[in-house]
């Protein structure tokens, strides 16, 4: 690495961020050649001025859409104030956030993390623990029972528990205690606990599988096996919770609560990273001080921005809006003739369009669309996944489909 950096004057044209980034940057990204500099609504606009339609959303991070204003209001007014306490000390953000946050998910106890993948990472400490200390499982015995398919973050722990070869290769060795089962079969779940398991952590819908959504009564059969056999209930709603699928959690289409859910991504409309495990007292009543913890988890500025996101996300009646568009859109890709399209399905506006092993891909779709003015992502190689910011219109949806119904049927 160089000793003395030199800057060079950025350039409108975006091959100069594009070689930038390519030349300095670690190869763990395959992003489209798209160079975003300004976002709004439900558009984004690239270096060269033009303009597009997100339908990504970050993966669910921008629901409210791009710099909402009371959300940047929110912003900048705090980081005025206080940016950052620590735990060590209080301040005047984080119990508001905690009462309004369990009154919306009717929670009881709340830990506030950054990711999701430390949300994640934070729940398996607090099962284990639980385990050990409620149940009365022999220490370092305790299993935790996880999908196939199941996308929970990236840290080595969890990608042990992947089904994704390339998510493992080269990562080793990993963390013991999981127990993989089918996504979506309630009997799996039941045969596959023993005296060791202490929780069973699932996505209510799996997105980066390729938006699978269960049968309905999964979850509601999942609730009730867990109770059976006294095991915790985790629902993963990182990416599928605060309006996605048309609910604040995709959890009560199966009209149930999880013993403990994580949220994230949404829960600070994309101005800073803020996630939470939502638990009932029992469960997050094993962590004492000193058990686990976080610099920036629970800050001021985290607090404020994510009470601003919750209250627009709840008095702009963006969850109503995602379930009447979501069956809007959903209906209007199930209308376009296609012999690429294998399937259509969504909850909410958390929709997958898979294509037939023949169709070359989903890429080169996204890529065309792309072209056309529309952001989307490919997931496991034959899906398009659809998910724009919850203020999407019927008229925006038309206009997407204008560009969408073409490619999807002409390529």
């Amino acid at each position: 690495m160089s000793d003395v950096l030199s800057y060079s004057q950025p350039a409108v044209d975006g091959r100069y961020y594009i070689d930038l980034e390519d030349a300095y940057g670690a190869k763990n990204y395959k992003p489209l050649d798209v160079v975003l500099t300004r976002g709004e609504g439900i558009w984004v606009w690239d270096t060269e001025g033009n303009r597009y339609m997100d339908c990504l959303s970050a993966y669910s991070a921008v629901n409210q859409g791009h710099c909402h204003p009371k959300i940047m209001a929110s912003l900048v007014e705090q980081a005025g104030r206080l940016t950052l306490t620590s735990r060590a000390f209080r301040n005047d953000q984080l119990g508001p956030f905690y009462e309004e946050l369990c009154r919306l998910t009717n929670s009881t106890k709340v830990l506030l993390m950054n990711s999701g993948a430390e949300a994640v990472e934070t729940v398996i400490k607090a099962v284990r623990k639980w385990g050990y200390k409620v149940r009365g499982v022999p220490e370092d015995r305790a299993e935790v029972i996880v999908c196939a398919n199941n996308f929970h973050g990236r840290t080595i722990t969890i990608v042990g528990f992947s089904t994704e070869d390339q998510y493992r290769d080269g990562f080793g060795p990993f963390t013991p205690g999981f127990t993989v089962i089918p996504f979506g079969d309630a009997d799996a779940l039941r045969n596959a606990i023993t005296p060791n398991t202490v929780a069973f952590l699932v996505e209510p819908i799996q997105g980066e599988a390729g938006v699978i959504i269960p049968e309905h009564g999964y979850l509601a059969e999942v609730r009730k096996i867990c109770r059976e056999k006294n095991i915790v209930m985790i629902t993963d709603e990182i990416q599928t919770g605060l309006g996605r699928t048309g609910r604040i959690l995709a959890e009560e289409h199966d009209g149930v609560e999880a013993d403990v859910t994580l949220i994230g991504k949404a829960l600070s409309g994309g101005f800073y990273p803020v996630s939470a495990v939502l638990s009932n007292a029992e469960v997050m009543g094993v962590f004492m001080p000193g058990d686990h913890g976080s610099t920036f988890g629970g800050n001021p500025l985290a607090c404020a921005v994510a009470r601003t996101a919750l209250k627009v996300l709840v008095e702009e009646g963006m969850v109503e809006n995602a379930e009447k568009m979501g069956a809007y859109f959903l209906e209007r890709l199930c209308e376009v003739k296609s012999r690429h399209i294998r399937e259509v399905r969504g909850a909410g506006l958390f929709i997958g369009v898979e294509l037939n092993d023949e169709a070359g891909g989903a890429r080169r779709f996204c890529e065309a669309l792309m072209k056309k003015g529309l952001l989307c992502k490919e997931t496991h190689e034959n899906v398009i996944r659809f998910a724009p910011p919850l203020i999407i219109t019927r008229d925006d949806i038309n206009w997407a489909m204008e560009r969408i119904g073409p490619v999807l049927a002409g390529m």
